[in-house]
């Protein structure tokens, strides 16, 4: 979508695809994506299961990866998989061995479905008396008053399970974690040689549940905000020209919310993805100067768009079970993202390299 500039006299057709075999984890006979995670809590872990699924097919090869809060730790973690476990397998391993390690974590919270969700076999915390107590008190209470230690599990989590430095230090690693500037209010993204666990909880801090995560005596906030995930970092570091977003958060609903709850769930799901459809915008926008002969196809790149989502199985879901970290329900939400991964695999793997499997122009108008 950006102009790239060409350091070695050859147009961006000619070189794209033998850059593409020299970076990341691009392997021979596959196809290069970068991929783009969207944050939303424990609904992550159906990004869990897309990743799995396509790291088990292993017709694709990932060049780079985007995140933002939960798609963030996914990123670091099959980061961490690859240097440290050998590969695919490895990520794939590492993937599960965190999420398992999330919710044995999450036993020890107050926070935990009600006996009556438990027997109707309703995921959310909606009629939780701890969760309902939270809410209401983070609606009165900032997280510095109710949080003073500043006191956050998944930094834990973060430092026992992704070994950082090797992260930094693996020149084919590409990784790219959002973040939210509290005082400009712009996206900082940070890049794999920033990495640490403080820039991933930076990129995952939500305002009203913890303190703002200060990086260099700059404190920030949720990457979602700004950049949920980011696209723009690949279009200057990456050869590839597919991006594969794995969707968390539904852009389109069919009924109007009318609950207090529902309506607040549908502003944060509409913040949430205002950034990304922005971009989306952008890339389209340019693909059609390129393609009415306005831009020089030499110099500016056409950007596939690739989607893998489920708007019905996450949409019907409260935004309360965004907290739910119970083994089971992560477990359901993995597989729902290797389904949707495997549809999304089986009717349009083929078009990686090709053509976008997603109308950009109809998706944001």
């Amino acid at each position: 979508m950006v102009k790239r500039p060409d350091t070695s006299g050859r147009s961006r057709k000619a070189e794209g695809p033998a850059k593409a075999r020299r970076q990341g984890w691009v392997r021979s006979n596959t196809r290069p994506v970068n991929l783009a995670l969207q944050g939303g809590g424990a609904h992550g872990a159906f990004t869990w299961g897309v990743l799995d699924r396509l790291l088990e097919d292993g017709r694709l090869s990932i060049e780079g990866m985007s995140g933002t809060s939960a798609g963030a730790m996914n990123a670091v973690v099959t980061a961490h998989g690859f240097v440290t476990g050998g590969g695919a397998d490895g990520a794939r391993e590492a993937l599960a061995c965190f999420w398992q390690a999330v919710a044995r974590e999450g036993q020890k919270s107050p926070i935990q479905r009600s006996p009556f969700n438990w027997l109707i076999g309703d995921w959310s915390l909606d009629n939780s008396p701890s969760y309902l107590l939270f809410d209401i008190l983070s609606r009165v209470a900032s997280p510095y008053q109710m949080n003073p230690l500043n006191l956050n599990p998944l930094r834990d989590l973060l430092t026992e399970r992704v070994d950082f430095e090797r992260i930094r230090h693996c020149p084919d690693t590409k990784l790219f974690i959002s973040a939210t500037n509290v005082h400009t209010g712009r996206v900082r993204v940070f890049e794999t040689d920033e990495l640490t666990a403080d820039v991933v909880l930076a990129s995952a801090c939500l305002p009203f549940l913890f303190p703002a995560v200060e990086i260099d005596d700059v404190p920030y906030w949720d990457g979602g905000y700004m950049g949920n995930p980011a696209l723009f970092p690949f279009f200057d570091s990456c050869a590839s020209h597919d991006i594969l977003l794995v969707q968390i958060n539904p852009m389109e609903r069919r009924e109007t919310p009318t609950s207090a709850r529902e309506i607040l769930n549908r502003v944060n799901e509409i913040t949430f993805n205002a950034s990304l459809m922005k971009e989306l915008r952008a890339i389209e926008f340019v693909s059609r100067l390129i393609d009415e002969g306005r831009l020089d196809a030499d110099k500016y790149a056409q950007e596939r768009l690739h989607i893998i989502a489920d708007d019905t199985a996450l949409g019907d879901m409260s935004a309360s079970s965004k907290m739910n970290t119970e083994w089971a329900f992560l477990t359901h939400l993995r597989d729902i993202g290797r389904d949707a991964a495997e549809r999304w695999l089986t009717a349009h793997g083929d078009d990686v390299g090709k053509r976008s499997s997603v109308d950009i122009a109809t998706l944001i108008n």
